[in-house]
Protein backbone atom coordinates (compact mmCIF):
# COMPACT_ATOMS: atom_id res chain seq x y z
CA UNK A 1 0.00 0.00 0.00
CA UNK A 2 3.04 2.58 0.45
CA UNK A 3 4.01 2.34 -2.79
CA UNK A 4 0.68 2.36 -4.05
CA UNK A 5 -0.29 5.55 -2.10
CA UNK A 6 3.07 6.96 -3.31
CA UNK A 7 1.98 6.57 -6.63
CA UNK A 8 -1.45 8.36 -6.17
CA UNK A 9 0.44 11.14 -4.64
CA UNK A 10 2.96 12.19 -7.42
CA UNK A 11 -0.16 11.83 -9.47
CA UNK A 12 -2.59 14.05 -7.43
CA UNK A 13 0.13 16.66 -6.82
CA UNK A 14 0.30 17.62 -10.25
CA UNK A 15 -2.75 17.32 -10.80
CA UNK A 16 -3.99 19.59 -8.15
CA UNK A 17 -1.81 21.99 -10.20
CA UNK A 18 -3.91 21.79 -13.44
CA UNK A 19 -7.57 21.57 -12.20
CA UNK A 20 -7.58 25.27 -11.97
CA UNK A 21 -5.35 26.07 -14.23
CA UNK A 22 -6.80 23.99 -17.71
CA UNK A 23 -10.03 26.53 -17.89
CA UNK A 24 -7.54 29.40 -17.41
CA UNK A 25 -5.43 28.34 -20.19
CA UNK A 26 -7.99 27.11 -22.25
CA UNK A 27 -9.11 30.73 -21.89
CA UNK A 28 -5.76 32.53 -23.46
CA UNK A 29 -6.57 31.03 -26.90
CA UNK A 30 -10.21 32.64 -26.89
CA UNK A 31 -12.24 29.54 -25.84
CA UNK A 32 -16.15 29.55 -24.91
CA UNK A 33 -17.23 27.88 -21.86
CA UNK A 34 -18.73 24.93 -24.11
CA UNK A 35 -15.15 24.47 -25.59
CA UNK A 36 -13.66 24.69 -22.05
CA UNK A 37 -16.11 21.72 -21.14
CA UNK A 38 -15.00 19.60 -24.79
CA UNK A 39 -11.20 19.66 -23.42
CA UNK A 40 -12.23 18.19 -20.02
CA UNK A 41 -15.07 15.78 -21.15
CA UNK A 42 -12.38 14.31 -24.29
CA UNK A 43 -10.24 13.62 -21.75
CA UNK A 44 -13.06 11.48 -20.12
CA UNK A 45 -14.19 10.74 -23.59
CA UNK A 46 -11.01 8.22 -24.65
CA UNK A 47 -10.95 6.68 -20.88
CA UNK A 48 -14.19 5.65 -21.65
CA UNK A 49 -13.80 4.15 -25.25
CA UNK A 50 -10.78 2.56 -23.69
CA UNK A 51 -11.47 1.36 -20.53
CA UNK A 52 -12.30 -2.14 -21.78
CA UNK A 53 -8.86 -2.50 -23.64
CA UNK A 54 -7.46 -1.15 -20.45
CA UNK A 55 -8.91 -3.61 -18.45
CA UNK A 56 -7.98 -6.43 -21.02
CA UNK A 57 -4.35 -5.30 -20.55
CA UNK A 58 -4.47 -5.78 -16.76
CA UNK A 59 -5.46 -9.32 -17.41
CA UNK A 60 -3.04 -10.10 -19.36
CA UNK A 61 0.20 -7.92 -18.65
CA UNK A 62 -0.27 -7.60 -14.99
CA UNK A 63 -1.10 -4.27 -13.07
CA UNK A 64 2.31 -2.67 -12.34
CA UNK A 65 3.18 -2.65 -16.02
CA UNK A 66 0.02 -1.19 -17.14
CA UNK A 67 0.28 1.41 -14.57
CA UNK A 68 3.53 2.19 -15.24
CA UNK A 69 3.39 2.64 -18.93
CA UNK A 70 -0.05 4.56 -18.91
CA UNK A 71 1.77 7.33 -16.44
CA UNK A 72 4.67 7.81 -18.88
CA UNK A 73 1.81 8.51 -21.85
CA UNK A 74 0.00 11.06 -19.47
CA UNK A 75 3.44 12.54 -18.57
CA UNK A 76 4.64 13.52 -22.26
CA UNK A 77 1.08 14.05 -23.27
CA UNK A 78 0.32 16.68 -20.02
CA UNK A 79 4.02 18.51 -21.52
CA UNK A 80 2.83 18.37 -24.78
CA UNK A 81 -0.20 20.30 -23.33
CA UNK A 82 1.78 22.59 -21.67
CA UNK A 83 3.65 23.36 -25.31
CA UNK A 84 -0.17 24.26 -26.76
CA UNK A 85 -0.08 26.86 -29.55
CA UNK A 86 -3.41 27.11 -29.89
CA UNK A 87 -6.73 25.66 -28.41
CA UNK A 88 -6.87 22.38 -31.14
CA UNK A 89 -3.39 21.59 -30.01
CA UNK A 90 -4.76 21.54 -26.19
CA UNK A 91 -7.67 20.17 -27.21
CA UNK A 92 -5.53 17.16 -29.15
CA UNK A 93 -2.55 16.46 -26.31
CA UNK A 94 -5.24 16.10 -23.66
CA UNK A 95 -7.23 13.58 -25.74
CA UNK A 96 -4.00 11.29 -26.73
CA UNK A 97 -3.70 11.62 -22.48
CA UNK A 98 -6.73 9.89 -22.13
CA UNK A 99 -5.20 6.81 -22.97
CA UNK A 100 -2.64 6.89 -20.46
CA UNK A 101 -4.80 7.51 -17.93
CA UNK A 102 -7.64 4.94 -18.12
CA UNK A 103 -4.45 2.36 -17.70
CA UNK A 104 -3.27 3.94 -14.61
CA UNK A 105 -6.83 4.07 -12.97
CA UNK A 106 -8.14 0.69 -14.05
CA UNK A 107 -4.69 -0.89 -13.20
CA UNK A 108 -4.37 0.69 -9.98
CA UNK A 109 -7.73 0.28 -8.77
CA UNK A 110 -7.98 -3.65 -9.89
CA UNK A 111 -4.77 -3.88 -7.65
CA UNK A 112 -6.23 -2.15 -4.81
CA UNK A 113 -9.10 -4.42 -5.19
CA UNK A 114 -7.37 -7.56 -5.08
CA UNK A 115 -5.22 -7.42 -2.73
CA UNK A 116 -7.03 -6.19 -0.05
CA UNK A 117 -9.73 -8.13 1.97
CA UNK A 118 -13.66 -6.85 3.06
CA UNK A 119 -12.34 -6.65 6.41
CA UNK A 120 -10.08 -3.76 5.58
CA UNK A 121 -10.90 -2.65 1.92
CA UNK A 122 -12.32 0.54 3.42
CA UNK A 123 -9.07 1.63 5.02
CA UNK A 124 -6.87 0.66 2.69
CA UNK A 125 -8.71 2.66 -0.24
CA UNK A 126 -8.61 5.92 2.52
CA UNK A 127 -4.75 5.36 2.27
CA UNK A 128 -4.78 5.01 -1.26
CA UNK A 129 -7.23 8.00 -1.69
CA UNK A 130 -4.77 9.72 1.20
CA UNK A 131 -2.03 9.85 -1.01
CA UNK A 132 -4.74 11.63 -4.08
CA UNK A 133 -5.68 13.76 -1.15
CA UNK A 134 -1.98 15.10 0.12
CA UNK A 135 -1.21 15.38 -3.48
CA UNK A 136 -4.42 17.43 -3.85
CA UNK A 137 -3.68 19.19 -1.00
CA UNK A 138 0.11 20.71 -1.81
CA UNK A 139 -0.94 20.93 -5.74
CA UNK A 140 -3.83 23.68 -5.33
CA UNK A 141 -1.86 25.50 -2.52
CA UNK A 142 1.00 25.82 -5.39
CA UNK A 143 -1.36 25.84 -8.22
CA UNK A 144 -2.91 29.22 -7.45
CA UNK A 145 0.80 30.99 -7.45
CA UNK A 146 1.84 28.93 -10.49
CA UNK A 147 -1.06 30.35 -13.26
CA UNK A 148 -0.06 33.72 -11.70
CA UNK A 149 3.32 32.97 -12.70
CA UNK A 150 2.25 31.08 -16.53
CA UNK A 151 -0.83 29.26 -17.32
CA UNK A 152 1.11 26.87 -18.86
CA UNK A 153 4.02 25.74 -15.60
CA UNK A 154 1.73 23.82 -13.82
CA UNK A 155 1.72 21.26 -17.08
CA UNK A 156 5.48 21.67 -16.64
CA UNK A 157 5.17 20.29 -12.57
CA UNK A 158 2.54 17.78 -13.75
CA UNK A 159 4.72 16.14 -16.19
CA UNK A 160 7.84 15.84 -13.67
CA UNK A 161 5.55 14.23 -10.96
CA UNK A 162 3.71 11.79 -13.36
CA UNK A 163 7.51 10.50 -14.18
CA UNK A 164 8.05 10.32 -10.99
CA UNK A 165 4.62 8.02 -10.49
CA UNK A 166 5.33 6.33 -13.26
CA UNK A 167 8.96 5.25 -11.76
CA UNK A 168 7.69 3.96 -8.54
CA UNK A 169 5.43 1.90 -9.77
CA UNK A 170 7.20 -0.33 -11.94
CA UNK A 171 10.26 -0.33 -9.20
CA UNK A 172 7.86 -1.47 -6.42
CA UNK A 173 4.89 -3.19 -7.18
CA UNK A 174 6.35 -6.34 -8.20
CA UNK A 175 4.55 -9.39 -7.80
CA UNK A 176 6.71 -10.74 -5.50
CA UNK A 177 5.84 -8.04 -3.24
CA UNK A 178 2.11 -7.86 -3.37
CA UNK A 179 2.12 -11.55 -2.49
CA UNK A 180 3.28 -10.89 0.92
CA UNK A 181 0.04 -8.70 1.48
CA UNK A 182 -2.28 -10.82 3.56
CA UNK A 183 -5.22 -11.88 1.42
CA UNK A 184 -7.18 -15.06 0.30
CA UNK A 185 -5.56 -17.00 -2.29
CA UNK A 186 -8.72 -19.13 -3.41
CA UNK A 187 -10.77 -15.64 -4.48
CA UNK A 188 -7.24 -14.38 -6.04
CA UNK A 189 -7.23 -16.93 -8.27
CA UNK A 190 -10.59 -17.13 -9.27
CA UNK A 191 -11.15 -16.40 -13.33
CA UNK A 192 -11.92 -13.25 -14.12
CA UNK A 193 -15.88 -12.97 -14.62
CA UNK A 194 -17.70 -11.34 -17.93
CA UNK A 195 -19.42 -8.01 -17.52
CA UNK A 196 -22.53 -9.53 -18.71
CA UNK A 197 -22.43 -11.77 -15.29
CA UNK A 198 -21.35 -8.50 -13.15
CA UNK A 199 -24.28 -6.98 -14.11
CA UNK A 200 -26.81 -9.50 -12.90
CA UNK A 201 -25.73 -8.34 -9.38
CA UNK A 202 -27.36 -5.30 -7.96
CA UNK A 203 -24.96 -3.90 -5.76
CA UNK A 204 -22.54 -3.52 -8.88
CA UNK A 205 -25.25 -1.80 -10.84
CA UNK A 206 -25.60 0.38 -7.80
CA UNK A 207 -22.20 1.37 -7.64
CA UNK A 208 -21.92 1.83 -11.45
CA UNK A 209 -24.94 5.00 -11.00
CA UNK A 210 -23.41 6.82 -8.08
CA UNK A 211 -19.95 6.86 -9.58
CA UNK A 212 -21.17 8.86 -12.56
CA UNK A 213 -23.31 11.12 -10.62
CA UNK A 214 -20.52 11.68 -8.06
CA UNK A 215 -17.59 12.25 -10.59
CA UNK A 216 -20.47 14.54 -12.63
CA UNK A 217 -19.74 16.80 -9.56
CA UNK A 218 -16.77 16.16 -7.92
CA UNK A 219 -14.67 15.88 -10.90
CA UNK A 220 -16.59 17.27 -14.39
CA UNK A 221 -18.31 20.25 -12.58
CA UNK A 222 -15.32 21.46 -10.30
CA UNK A 223 -12.94 21.11 -12.92
CA UNK A 224 -14.93 23.13 -15.91
CA UNK A 225 -17.46 25.59 -14.70
CA UNK A 226 -16.58 26.24 -10.72
CA UNK A 227 -12.85 28.08 -11.54
CA UNK A 228 -15.03 30.53 -14.12
CA UNK A 229 -17.50 30.84 -11.29
CA UNK A 230 -15.59 32.25 -8.90
CA UNK A 231 -14.06 34.31 -11.32
CA UNK A 232 -16.60 35.58 -13.58
CA UNK A 233 -19.24 35.48 -11.17
CA UNK A 234 -18.09 35.60 -7.78
CA UNK A 235 -15.14 38.17 -8.75
CA UNK A 236 -12.49 36.72 -6.90
CA UNK A 237 -8.81 35.90 -7.59
CA UNK A 238 -7.16 32.78 -9.39
CA UNK A 239 -5.83 32.29 -6.47
CA UNK A 240 -9.57 31.39 -4.49
CA UNK A 241 -9.91 28.36 -6.77
CA UNK A 242 -6.91 27.04 -5.70
CA UNK A 243 -7.32 27.39 -2.16
CA UNK A 244 -10.80 26.07 -2.29
CA UNK A 245 -9.64 22.81 -3.95
CA UNK A 246 -7.03 22.81 -0.92
CA UNK A 247 -9.54 23.46 1.85
CA UNK A 248 -11.75 20.78 0.54
CA UNK A 249 -9.00 18.03 0.12
CA UNK A 250 -8.00 19.08 3.99
CA UNK A 251 -11.76 18.86 4.95
CA UNK A 252 -11.86 14.74 2.66
CA UNK A 253 -8.05 14.16 4.49
CA UNK A 254 -9.15 14.53 8.04
CA UNK A 255 -11.93 12.60 7.88
CA UNK A 256 -10.91 9.85 5.15
CA UNK A 257 -9.41 7.29 7.37
CA UNK A 258 -11.95 7.40 10.32
CA UNK A 259 -14.51 6.87 7.37
CA UNK A 260 -13.15 4.28 5.81
CA UNK A 261 -12.41 2.73 9.34
CA UNK A 262 -15.82 3.16 10.54
CA UNK A 263 -17.46 1.17 6.87
CA UNK A 264 -15.07 -1.23 7.51
CA UNK A 265 -16.54 -1.61 11.47
CA UNK A 266 -19.96 -0.96 10.69
CA UNK A 267 -21.11 -1.59 6.79
CA UNK A 268 -20.60 0.63 3.80
CA UNK A 269 -24.31 1.82 3.10
CA UNK A 270 -24.84 3.52 6.57
CA UNK A 271 -21.42 5.55 5.74
CA UNK A 272 -22.47 6.24 2.06
CA UNK A 273 -25.97 7.80 3.16
CA UNK A 274 -24.33 9.98 5.29
CA UNK A 275 -21.63 10.97 2.81
CA UNK A 276 -24.42 11.56 -0.22
CA UNK A 277 -26.52 13.67 1.82
CA UNK A 278 -23.36 15.71 3.36
CA UNK A 279 -21.97 16.90 -0.08
CA UNK A 280 -26.15 17.19 -1.25
CA UNK A 281 -25.72 20.22 1.31
CA UNK A 282 -22.99 22.00 0.06
CA UNK A 283 -24.57 22.13 -3.47
CA UNK A 284 -27.15 23.29 -1.86
CA UNK A 285 -25.15 26.01 -0.08
CA UNK A 286 -22.91 26.52 -3.28
CA UNK A 287 -26.25 27.96 -4.84
CA UNK A 288 -26.86 30.54 -2.60
CA UNK A 289 -23.10 31.44 -1.94
CA UNK A 290 -22.61 35.33 -3.52
CA UNK A 291 -19.13 36.02 -2.12
CA UNK A 292 -15.85 33.88 -1.83
CA UNK A 293 -16.52 33.34 1.66
CA UNK A 294 -20.03 31.31 1.06
CA UNK A 295 -17.64 29.46 -1.61
CA UNK A 296 -14.92 28.68 0.46
CA UNK A 297 -17.55 27.23 3.05
CA UNK A 298 -19.10 25.14 0.24
CA UNK A 299 -16.62 23.43 -1.13
CA UNK A 300 -15.06 22.24 2.80
CA UNK A 301 -18.71 21.00 3.63
CA UNK A 302 -18.05 19.00 -0.03
CA UNK A 303 -15.14 17.65 0.90
CA UNK A 304 -15.74 16.33 4.32
CA UNK A 305 -19.27 14.46 2.55
CA UNK A 306 -16.59 13.17 -0.28
CA UNK A 307 -14.49 10.95 2.57
CA UNK A 308 -17.75 9.41 3.04
CA UNK A 309 -19.11 9.07 -0.16
CA UNK A 310 -15.96 7.19 -1.28
CA UNK A 311 -17.15 4.45 0.34
CA UNK A 312 -18.89 3.60 -2.53
CA UNK A 313 -15.84 2.23 -4.36
CA UNK A 314 -15.46 -0.31 -1.72
CA UNK A 315 -18.61 -1.75 -2.70
CA UNK A 316 -16.89 -3.32 -6.19
CA UNK A 317 -14.40 -4.67 -4.39
CA UNK A 318 -17.24 -6.26 -2.06
CA UNK A 319 -19.01 -8.13 -4.78
CA UNK A 320 -16.22 -8.29 -7.31
CA UNK A 321 -13.49 -11.16 -6.54
CA UNK A 322 -10.20 -11.70 -8.05
CA UNK A 323 -8.09 -10.22 -11.08
CA UNK A 324 -11.20 -8.65 -13.04
CA UNK A 325 -9.60 -6.09 -14.91
CA UNK A 326 -12.43 -5.66 -17.69
CA UNK A 327 -15.16 -5.82 -14.45
CA UNK A 328 -13.24 -2.77 -12.72
CA UNK A 329 -12.55 -0.95 -16.65
CA UNK A 330 -16.75 -0.83 -17.00
CA UNK A 331 -17.21 0.36 -13.23
CA UNK A 332 -14.48 3.54 -13.96
CA UNK A 333 -16.24 3.99 -17.27
CA UNK A 334 -18.88 4.91 -15.62
CA UNK A 335 -17.68 7.74 -13.58
CA UNK A 336 -15.84 8.60 -16.70
CA UNK A 337 -19.27 9.28 -18.51
CA UNK A 338 -20.23 11.21 -15.44
CA UNK A 339 -16.70 13.36 -16.16
CA UNK A 340 -17.64 13.35 -19.99
CA UNK A 341 -21.46 14.64 -19.92
CA UNK A 342 -20.83 17.01 -17.02
CA UNK A 343 -18.90 19.40 -18.10
CA UNK A 344 -19.99 19.43 -21.56
CA UNK A 345 -23.22 19.90 -20.46
CA UNK A 346 -22.84 22.40 -17.46
CA UNK A 347 -20.52 24.25 -19.83
CA UNK A 348 -23.26 24.86 -22.29
CA UNK A 349 -26.07 25.99 -19.94
CA UNK A 350 -23.55 28.40 -18.26
CA UNK A 351 -22.94 29.74 -21.94
CA UNK A 352 -26.61 30.47 -22.44
CA UNK A 353 -27.97 30.69 -19.01
CA UNK A 354 -25.56 31.20 -15.85
CA UNK A 355 -23.29 29.06 -13.92
CA UNK A 356 -25.76 29.26 -10.61
CA UNK A 357 -28.16 27.52 -12.97
CA UNK A 358 -25.85 24.92 -13.86
CA UNK A 359 -25.29 24.32 -10.04
CA UNK A 360 -28.83 24.37 -9.87
CA UNK A 361 -29.21 21.64 -12.34
CA UNK A 362 -26.75 19.47 -10.76
CA UNK A 363 -27.94 19.44 -7.46
CA UNK A 364 -31.00 18.23 -8.85
CA UNK A 365 -29.39 15.56 -10.54
CA UNK A 366 -27.84 14.57 -7.72
CA UNK A 367 -30.51 14.62 -4.93
CA UNK A 368 -30.92 10.95 -7.67
CA UNK A 369 -27.54 9.86 -6.30
CA UNK A 370 -29.14 10.10 -2.34
CA UNK A 371 -31.78 8.28 -3.03
CA UNK A 372 -30.24 5.73 -4.94
CA UNK A 373 -27.40 5.41 -1.36
CA UNK A 374 -30.85 4.91 0.28
CA UNK A 375 -31.89 1.85 -1.22
CA UNK A 376 -27.90 -0.01 -1.78
CA UNK A 377 -27.50 -3.31 -0.11
CA UNK A 378 -25.02 -3.71 2.47
CA UNK A 379 -22.27 -5.29 0.68
CA UNK A 380 -19.25 -5.73 3.46
CA UNK A 381 -19.32 -9.11 4.41
CA UNK A 382 -18.27 -8.75 8.17
CA UNK A 383 -22.17 -7.05 8.48
CA UNK A 384 -24.61 -8.84 5.89
CA UNK A 385 -26.12 -11.01 8.74
CA UNK A 386 -28.39 -13.40 7.99
CA UNK A 387 -28.25 -12.12 4.12
CA UNK A 388 -26.77 -13.57 1.32
CA UNK A 389 -23.01 -12.31 0.33
CA UNK A 390 -24.08 -10.19 -3.09
CA UNK A 391 -21.93 -11.87 -5.38
CA UNK A 392 -21.78 -14.46 -8.54
CA UNK A 393 -18.58 -16.61 -7.02
CA UNK A 394 -17.84 -17.45 -2.95
CA UNK A 395 -14.20 -17.45 -1.85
Amino acid sequence: MAALSAVAFFVAVGFGLIIPALPIFAKTFGSSNTQIGLIISVFAVVRLISGIPAGKMVERFGERLVLGVGLYMVAITTLLSGLSQSYSQLLLFRTLGGLGSSMFSVSATALLFRVVGDSQRGRAQSLYNGGFLIGGIAGPAFGGALIAISPRSPFFVYSITLTIAATVALFFLHEKRLREQPRDKVVEDLPPISIREALKIKPYLYALLLTFITSWVLFGMRSSILPLFVVEDLGGKPSIVGLSFTLAALAQGLVMVRAGRYSDSHGRRPVIIFGFSVIGSALLLLIFSYNSTLFLISMIVMGFGAAFAASAAAIVGDVIKGKNGRVVAFWQMAGDAGMMVGPLLLGYISDVASYRTAIVLTTVIFAFAILVAVKIPETNSAHLGDSPQPQLREG
